[in-house]
């Protein structure tokens, strides 16, 4: 019987893959033939290898020689400098440049790496020259980390991506195609197939989220639509059970916030995506000590990957009737109940906007940058991806464009919360694809098709 290893890479795929469920289906159906590549090295990690108890890990530092000969030596340096040059973030950023993916948001040196033009490599952006590059990309003279390549030939695994547009798994495709592995990939988010790296071709099965997605990649990757499942999002499984207000009361009460008042949710972006966002939340804490304390409740909750949060929330620290929740990617269940049952969410982009949609949560979404000097558009760039097309031509949220609409949207959310409903519900099945808390058997089924 074939082993099975899933390559869970960054922590998003992981709090994905675990808490859905599909690592525990994939679990139950392949017992001990599961293996999972744990390849997060965050200060979460400790929280993925714990949750896998039970289930054989291999953990990033193990697929690493502390020797090498020489040889390997000149052969991995050799390969490293022609990755930054003719590899994955020159092909990533290429692709993007090409179609005009993310244009208004680029610049060079964004800290962001697929934002960042300069990556696109020193050859001429000749259409003509990307299938060469990928060919040595992917090709199999590439270099792979001799643990990693002797375990594949030992083992001759069936490999399942839970993230397949990563810098990190490389490796992993290159070697299984060296040995003719199945592998299959999973699209991890709504936006990764237009702008978030290159998808690798000749995978047995691609597993996207809705039909858009499923476009994109026959149209901007050139992948068979034969080979392509569309699965629905599985973390709107997550969503689908309902939790009981006593949750969403004693959640509340754990942050010294009084559950019979209303609750407005203000969800961070990055700092790399929204760099006045301080500046928002000192305005936003501001107006609502002076004119709305005692109405309703304001809950603060940073990005995961918000190093900065204590600075950026500060205003809201120490202020009763108001919290902020330390960034986390283990917190998923804790999200759930609030969404069900807040009042109103502010967002500027990101995932959370349509969490906040597939859980009819009345949201207003900022499109400015308050207190920016004149010219800034870091919240309205955020929003101008091809991705972002269809959900803004709804509307199933409020916008805003300065603060006093900010106000309004507020005001609007929580004195009229059903105004948008039957529009969220549209935009929630076009972009979500289905919503039926199956979506996450649908991608363990899938996986397991291909194992079999």
């Amino acid at each position: 019987m074939r082993s099975v290893w899933l390559v869970l890479p960054d922590p998003f795929s992981s709090r994905l893959f675990f808490d859905t469920g599909i690592v525990e289906q994939l679990r139950e159906r392949l017992g001990d033939r599961l293996e999972l590549f744990l390849l997060d090295v965050g200060e979460q990690a400790p929280a993925w290898r714990e949750r896998a108890e039970g289930t054989r890990v291999t953990v990033s530092g193990e697929l690493v020689s502390p020797r090498v000969s020489l040889y390997e030596k000149v052969f991995r340096r050799a390969d490293t400098w022609l990755d930054r040059r003719i590899g994955f973030y020159p092909l990533s950023l290429r692709h993007s440049l090409r179609h005009g993916f993310h244009r208004q948001r680029m610049r060079p040196g964004h800290p962001n790496w697929f934002l960042d033009p300069t990556l696109a490599g020193p050859l001429p952006r000749w259409s003509c020259l990307d299938p060469w590059m990928a060919r040595w990309h992917y090709g199999r003279a590439r270099y792979v980390q001799p643990q990693l390549l002797a375990r594949l030939q030992h083992d001759r695994p069936a490999i399942a991506l839970a993230n397949m547009q990563m810098h990190s798994i490389v490796p992993f495709i290159v070697g299984a195609r060296r040995l003719a592995l199945p592998v299959v990939g999973n699209v991890a988010s709504w936006d990764h197939t237009v702008g978030k790296g290159i998808v690798a071709p000749g995978l047995r099965r691609y597993l996207v989220q809705n039909n858009a997605m499923r476009g994109d990649l026959v149209r901007y990757h050139g992948i068979g639509t034969e080979r392509i499942v569309v699965t629905g999002w599985p973390q709107t499984d997550v969503f689908h059970r309902k939790r009981p207000r006593a949750d969403y009361d004693a959640l509340l009460r754990s942050s010294s916030l009084d559950p019979s008042r209303p609750l407005v949710l203000v969800m961070g972006n990055t700092p790399t995506n929204a760099p006045y966002e301080r500046q928002f939340v000192e305005r936003l804490v501001g107006w609502w000590k002076q004119n709305t304390r005692d109405r309703f409740s304001l809950l603060f909750r940073p990005h995961p990957r918000d190093r900065e949060w204590r600075e950026r929330f500060a205003a809201a620290l120490s202020e009763p009737d108001a919290a902020v929740q330390e960034p986390s990617f283990t917190d998923l269940e804790t999200l759930a109940v609030l969404l069900q049952h807040g009042d109103a969410v502010i967002s500027n982009a990101g995932t959370i906007l349509l969490d906040a949609l597939a859980n009819d949560r009345p949201a207003v979404c900022t499109l400015y940058d308050e207190g920016a000097p004149p010219g800034e558009t870091w919240a309205l760039k955020n929003v101008s991806g091809e991705h972002y097309r269809e959900l803004f031509e709804s509307e199933a949220f409020y916008r805003a464009g300065n603060f006093e609409e900010v106000v309004q949207g507020i005001e609007r959310a929580l004195a009229h919360p059903a105004e948008l409903a039957a529009e969220r519900a549209r935009v929630t099945r076009e972009v979500l694809g289905e919503i039926d808390g199956r979506a996450a058997q649908r991608l363990a089924d899938a996986i397991v098709t291909v194992v079999e």
